[in-house]
Formats: C-alpha cells, sequence, structure tokens
C-alpha cells in the first residue's frame, strides 16, 4: 500500500490491506446499484441521492454514539464549514462536469486529480517523490487513460466546471487527512461532525441543482418499491463508502487513495464486460488495463521504499540548539571526558 510519509510497522500491512478492499468493494458497489438506480429507472437526480446518503451516514453515526460507541470529539465550526464547502461544490462541479464535458474529457478531469493533489502535498506538507514514485504515477495515469478515455470534446462551460470539480475534490480530500491529524479524530468521528451539515446542506440545495442539470424534478419523479429498494441499498453501501474513504485517507494520503483507487476503474470495467456483454473490450483496453495494474503495483513498491516519499523537515536550529554545539564538553572529575 501506499505508505504515509515517515513509514509504517509492518504490523499494519493487514488492517492496510482490510481498509483498501473495504474501501474497493463499496466503491465498485455503490457504483454497480447507481448505474442500476440511474440508467434502467431514470432517477438521475445526483445531487440530492448524495444528500440522502449522508443523511444516513449521520443517522448512523448518531445512534453509534448515543450507544456509546463512538468517543466525543471536536471540530471547530470553521474548519467543518470550509470542508463541507469543498465537498458540495465537488458533488455538484462533477456532477457538471459529467452532463457538459463528453465522457473522455471528464475521464482526463478525473486523472489530472492526482497531480493536483501531489501539489498540494509539496505545497503544504512539504511531501517530496522519489523518481520511481513519480514515474509509477505517470503509467498508472496512462494505463488508465488508454482504456476509459475515448471521444474528447471540450467546450468553456465544461471546461470551467471540470476545473472547479477537480481543485474541489482535492482540497477536500487533501483536508480530511489534515482535519483527521490535526484534531485526533477517527474516520466515524470525522464523519459524525461533516455528514450532519452536508446531508441538511445537499438535501436543500439538491433538488434546485438537479432540476438545473436535468430540467426533472425530484418531488415529481414516479416513485415505486422497486426504486425504493435500490435507494435504499444505495444509502447502506454509501455509509460503507464514505467510511472507508476516510479511513483510507487517514491511514495513508489523499496521493495514495486516488493513485491505488484507479484499481476500483479497473473493476468496474471488468464487472461490466462480465455482466453486460463484451462489447467494447479490445487489445487496445486490455493492454491499458494491464498497464495500469502494473503502474499500481510500482506506486506501492516504490512509495513504501525509504525516500519513496516522505516530509522534508527545514526547521531552522534553535538558538538553544546552537548553543549546546558551541559549548565545549564538560570535564569529570575523575579526569575523563
Amino acid at each position: 500500500m501506499g505508505a504515509a510519509p515517515g513509514g509504517k510497522p509492518e504490523n499494519k500491512v493487514v488492517p492496510d490491506a482490510a481498509a483498501w478492499v473495504f474501501n474497493i468493494v463499496t466503491s465498485v458497489g455503490i457504483i454497480m446499484v447507481n448505474k442500476a438506480l440511474m440508467g434502467t429507472h431514470g432517477f438521475g437526480f445526483v445531487t440530492t441521492l448524495p444528500g440522502i446518503h449522508f443523511a444516513t451516514t449521520a443517522l448512523v453515526a448518531l445512534i453509534l454514539k448515543l450507544l456509546g460507541y463512538l468517543e466525543p470529539s471536536y471540530l471547530p465550526l470553521p474548519e467543518l464549514m470550509k470542508y463541507v464547502l469543498f465537498a458540495n461544490i465537488s458533488v455538484v462541479g462533477m456532477n457538471a462536469s459529467l452532463m457538459w464535458n463528453s465522457v473522455g474529457f471528464y475521464q482526463i478531469s478525473k486523472l489530472s486529480m492526482v497531480p493536483v493533489l501531489c501539489m498540494l502535498e509539496v505545497l503544504f506538507e512539504n511531501i517530496r517523490y522519489s523518481r520511481d514514485t513519480k514515474l509509477s504515477i505517470i503509467v498508472v495515469l496512462v494505463g488508465v487513460a488508454i482504456c476509459t478515455v475515448t471521444d474528447v470534446s471540450v467546450n468553456t462551460k465544461g471546461l470551467i466546471a471540470a476545473a472547479v470539480a477537480v481543485c474541489s475534490t482535492a482540497f477536500q480530500q487533501h483536508y480530511i487527512h489534515h482535519l483527521q491529524n490535526k484534531y485526533s479524530l477517527s474516520a466515524f468521528n470525522l464523519l459524525g461532525h461533516t455528514a450532519p451539515a452536508q446531508s441538511a446542506s445537499l438535501l436543500l440545495l439538491g433538488p434546485f441543482v438537479d432540476h438545473w442539470l436535468t430540467n426533472n424534478r425530484v418531488d415529481t419523479y414516479r416513485y415505486n418499491n422497486v426504486v425504493a429498494f435500490f435507494i435504499a441499498l444505495s444509502c447502506m453501501i454509501a455509509i460503507g463508502t464514505n467510511l472507508s474513504q476516510f479511513i483510507c485517507i487517514g491511514r495513508f494520503t489523499a496521493v495514495s487513495f486516488q493513485v491505488l483507487g484507479h484499481m476500483k476503474t479497473i473493476l468496474v470495467l471488468t464487472l461490466g464486460f462480465i455482466l453486460f456483454g463484451r462489447e467494447g473490450l479490445n487489445v487496445h483496453v486490455a493492454f491499458g488495463m494491464i498497464l495500469a495494474i502494473v503502474g499500481m503495483i510500482w506506486y506501492n513498491h516504490a512509495s513504501s521504499r525509504p525516500g519513496g516519499k516522505e516530509c522534508q523537515d527545514y526547521r531552522e536550529p534553535v538558538q538553544e540548539d546552537i548553543e549546546q554545539v558551541d559549548q565545549p564538553p564538560q570535564v569529570k572529575p575523575d579526569g575523563k571526558n
């Protein structure tokens, strides 16, 4: 796995692997359920649906807190509001980017999130990457681009939406790592703080945003038992998806989460070919998938090695350190140094 700066003990390998598997399973699961919900049943309210997801997550976190399974924690209101702002702009920006851009350009914009996150780590955390780590990231991005990017068309409105989506999502994911470290928050504690605010804001604004994006109203949609089942299933899986995202970013970094997270793209493509036919599967796509997997394995190895990805300490020597260096060694009474 992509190690957090400073390395990690070997006994963390199993929990780290479990965190990644948990994230991959829940992320792929929610994509497949939402595909059925939106594609088959026409429930295209992609801003309101995350609001329902976060409301369910907030309810579960509240129940766990009342039962004593979550310890009290603190997150300042300005920090919470800043995070919710980034997160909500990310949701709206991603939806607008998907609607206004071709699928190919949308995929390119998602891939560009990795270099943006790398830049944030370099600027705000003094992270430095080895040559092998940089090359492995490039291999992953090229592989995913080969197997996912097809038609690419750009327009001014779509370009602005993509830029807003990429920057806000990168800031949101970087901020998750920052908040967990600064305030010693577990993944579920952080969700307990952020989910109620996100659900309230998305449920309040979501219907208007969805109407603007799709010209359809969530309150006039024809609901039935099957749609209700898929919405409920999506909400249950979303709890795991939100939690696993916070766990992975907290244990590693947002860059590692994005790079290794492209395994989900490969799995979704594979499941799509298995479940919905092999149309679109060719040597070109297969080569891209293999290249991406090789890059992920290389990144895991390169970033885990000493110097592969580490924080550079630029602390200036303080006066006490200088005085200790300049001070001559004291002579013991017996005459030995």
